[in-house]
């Protein structure tokens, strides 16, 4: 009897690659998870650990000696695998670019051999200090300057997308391209930089939540289980491949008051401090004033748009 395919994901150890991971088994797919738990942890795995139809390998994708051959047994990939947050990306450049480009090039050439379909998750920070109200697939990209090193990530992600569609017009390989924008939920930790989990925790202690600048930069947030269904839909649709698809909630709020919110909702006493992008990362900061997408591409392609309100995903996230 012919073995059965598996789906493999990359990074499916951390945040949203863990609920990929319950919602493929959910859907009686087989499941190899590749990751390195840099950032990720076996505990975001703990409702799944025990399924007969998972397997997760420890290791990163470039040193992975079983790759080849999962690549070659897979019915599909999905590569999530990445540094995290801004805190992380702003003290470990190096770490950022090097690994970012090795590890997917590692990934696209084992998926080049035996024609692997995959989707590549990118991020909304490739859109860099575009002013634009609302950021579209086709805009020009603006990056800040190289002496910022909060822009590696987006460079190194820029990259990723360059490859995987270099390999799709050059070596016919199926990619599609989800850039995700603020996605929020169970399991994501606050420990690098991530704003709505570090809100929640404070919150919940009744301390001070800080609000980095002015507080004035907007954001748009959405629920992880909405990401997740665009990223199952953009997986079955054949006419993404080649294609770069936004995935994010469409609902604009500046931080401050999103603090704000998370204070009402939680019934917090907690007060709210305003602290100065060079106190809490480094002189010379750039930060986004503006990071809401265009999502009308994904509704035309998979005929679905996150919309879970901020309200509730606040709930659902402190519970």
């Amino acid at each position: 009897m012919k073995k059965r395919k598996h789906v493999l994901v990359t990074g499916g150890a951390g945040f949203i690659g863990s609920h990929l991971v319950e919602r493929l088994l959910a859907d009686g797919k087989n499941v190899v998870v590749v990751d390195d738990l840099s950032t990720g942890s076996l505990k975001n795995l703990a409702e799944v650990k025990f399924h007969p139809r998972l397997r997760v390998v420890q290791s990163k994708i470039s040193r992975c000696t079983a790759l080849p051959g999962l690549a070659a047994g897979a019915e599909f990939i999905f590569h999530l695998a990445a540094t995290v947050g801004v805190e992380l990306v702003v003290q470990s450049a190096l770490r950022v670019l090097e690994s970012g480009f090795r590890e997917t090039q590692t990934l696209l050439q084992a998926a080049v051999i035996n024609t692997t379909p995959l989707l590549l998750t990118s991020t909304s920070e490739v859109y860099g200090k575009s002013a634009r109200a609302e950021f579209s697939e086709d805009d020009d990209l603006l990056i800040g300057p190289p002496n910022q090193a909060r822009w590696s990530y987006a460079c190194s992600k820029l990259m990723d997308e360059f490859l995987a569609l270099a390999c799709a017009r050059e070596k016919k390989l199926p990619v599609v391209i989800a850039r995700l924008f603020n996605t929020v939920g169970p399991r994501q930790t606050g420990r690098y930089g991530m704003v709505l989990p570090r809100f929640i925790a404070a919150a919940k202690k009744e301390e001070p939540l800080r609000v980095f600048g002015d507080g004035r930069q907007t954001r748009c947030f959405c629920w992880v289980n909405d990401s997740v269904e665009a990223l199952v839909r953009l997986r079955h649709c054949p006419a993404a491949q080649g294609q770069i698809c936004n995935v994010g909630g469409t609902e604009e709020i500046s931080i401050l008051e999103l603090a704000r919110l998370v204070v009402k909702t939680l019934d917090s006493k907690s007060k709210i401090e305003r602290v100065p992008y060079d106190q809490a990362y480094a002189p010379g900061f750039d930060d986004m004033r503006r990071r809401k997408p265009r999502v009308s591409k994904l509704e035309r392609l998979v005929k679905f748009k996150p919309q879970t309100p901020l309200r509730e995903i606040i709930r659902r996230t402190a519970n």
